[in-house]
């Protein structure tokens, strides 16, 4: 659990570096607001992307080798860009694009940690591997910190000293759990979402609530310097507090749905969001108002990654490992969506308030689609698991 939780902290930290860098990249490399929201938002697709086909070399190698691997390759890639530098808006794509491996650390962290666990306590097991999004608390505070005393391609290098610790913490302590593990195929893909619905309302409503914290996470360091001036400094503040109470809920997001359910605790996380986040494009309130919604929403997200993932093993016991690749791939969409889309959408109407009315709009319809289906989840699954539905 250690392990698993240390590697998705320190890969969900670099995964999420341009995030708090943007400001000063931006400025550095003149893009305007579209490009800088793309720059962003490439890491978070690359990584859903990615996610799947880590998934399946982690079930062919196991997953503490394919850790290493992963994370060997996402130090050489800061070490590049830190020893070469970062120049022009396709450089920065590329570098963007690379980060991706470190966001599909997902579909190695979440089994590994999850193997070892009955049913009834995966809520509580992955909300603490899960935890690792915290990582982007740590970049949030010291990157533009970092940035303006260094330079933001120091950071680069810098990254890799955490990284490199916590490469020797996994080698020696993660293991694999104890039992077989069937391999993956594209196949296997294929069969668990062909005619079965349930797979896509769980991608739709992780695309909400994981989407919604790494699409902000990435997002707000741009929206706060854009709608307040915020500089770089207390932008990244801004947001760590944000990420903060979004990476604190997910383990006791799992928690209260393994003693509520997992739809409960949704129904009550969409509901909240929609309304705060419309509240946030309505402008209510200045710049502190608008910090502590975010806040909330972050809050409210992280408690619905934890309680989303409440629900995966008891639906997909036997496809636990196909389906956290295709949900974690969903997730990684809806945030690519989300911080993209609030960009263009700044761009082109000068207003940040459609996107975030867009998005809260989101929230509600993934209310309605839960109500509609918990019931009947409910009913079917009383009888096959332990856990509350």
């Amino acid at each position: 659990m250690l392990s698993a939780f240390l590697y998705f902290d320190l890969s969900f930290m670099v995964w999420y570096l341009l995030g708090p860098l943007q400001v000063q990249i931006a400025q550095a490399l003149q893009l305007d607001t579209q490009q800088r929201a793309l720059m962003v938002a490439v890491p978070i697709l690359c990584g859903a992307i990615l996610r799947l086909f880590l998934g399946m070399l982690a079930d062919a190698i196991g997953a503490r080798r394919t850790g290493l691997l992963a994370q060997s390759a996402v130090v050489l890639t800061l070490l590049a860009a830190w020893w070469l530098g970062v120049h022009s808006f396709a450089q920065v794509l590329l570098l963007g694009a690379l980060l991706g491996i470190a966001g599909a650390s997902f579909s190695v962290a979440l089994p590994l940690a999850s193997r070892w666990y009955p049913p009834e306590h995966q809520g509580t097991a992955l909300g603490i591997a899960g935890a690792g999004n915290s990582g982007t608390v740590l970049a949030a505070l010291f990157a533009p910190v970092l940035a303006a005393a260094f330079g933001y391609e120091a950071v680069f290098g810098l990254a890799c000293l955490p990284l490199a610790l916590v490469m020797i913490v996994f080698f020696l302590c993660a293991r694999d759990a104890p039992i077989e593990i069937e391999r993956k195929r594209f196949s296997d893909y294929g069969r668990v979402l062909v005619g079965n619905r349930d797979s896509w309302w769980f991608m739709f409503f992780y695309s909400i609530t994981f989407g919604g914290f790494a699409g902000f996470a990435s997002a707000l360091p741009g929206y706060f310097h854009d709608q307040f001036g915020f500089d770089p400094k207390i932008a990244g503040w801004a947001t760590a507090a944000c990420v903060l109470a979004g990476s604190a809920m997910r383990p006791l997001g799992g928690v209260i749905a393994d003693r509520i359910g997992g739809t409960r605790t949704l129904l009550a996380v969409y509901l909240s969001v929609a309304v705060l986040v419309a509240a946030a494009g309505q402008g209510v309130g200045g710049a502190a108002i608008t910090v502590t919604l975010f806040v909330a929403t972050l809050l409210c997200l992280g408690a619905g990654n934890g309680a989303v993932f409440q629900l995966v093993p008891q639906r997909f016991g036997a496809d636990i490992g196909l389906m956290t690749g295709l949900i974690g791939m969903a997730g990684g969409i809806g945030g690519f969506v989300l911080a993209a889309g609030l960009g263009v959408l700044k761009q082109h109407t000068g207003s940040y308030a459609l996107g975030l009315w867009a998005f809260a709009g989101c929230a509600m319809l993934a209310w309605g689609l839960l109500s509609n289906v918990s019931k009947q989840w409910r009913h079917q699954w009383a009888a096959l698991s332990a856990a509350r539905v």
